[in-house]
């Protein structure tokens, strides 16, 4: 199982707006393209010096194969629908493999 984290630091003017946004349509987007299983989206509890409220999504993909199927067939897409928050947010993506879980 691999895990495709997106951690994302959001100013904090448009914050509630952002968020909205993921629930109701970038986390379902991401899950309507059949690569991921589930999706967990938390607060980073910490206080950025850069200012603005940390996220971290985590979308969780059955094998290496169906996250590289996202790169290629959905990320572009997916990502330009971001565009309404350009200038607004800083993201970083990492991956993840799932070693154990109990």
């Amino acid at each position: 199982m691999y895990i495709y984290n997106v951690t994302i630091n959001i100013q904090e003017n448009v914050h509630e707006e952002w968020v909205e946004w993921m629930k109701k349509e970038h986390i379902p987007d991401m899950l309507n393209t059949g690569k991921f299983t589930k999706a967990l989206m938390t607060r980073v509890m910490v206080k950025e010096e850069m200012g603005g409220i940390t996220y971290s999504v985590q979308y969780t993909a059955p094998n290496k194969e169906m996250l590289e199927r996202y790169y290629e067939e959905d990320a572009q897409e997916l990502r330009k629908k971001s565009a309404i928050f350009e200038g607004q947010f800083v993201a970083f993506r990492t991956e993840l493999e799932v070693v154990s879980e109990q």
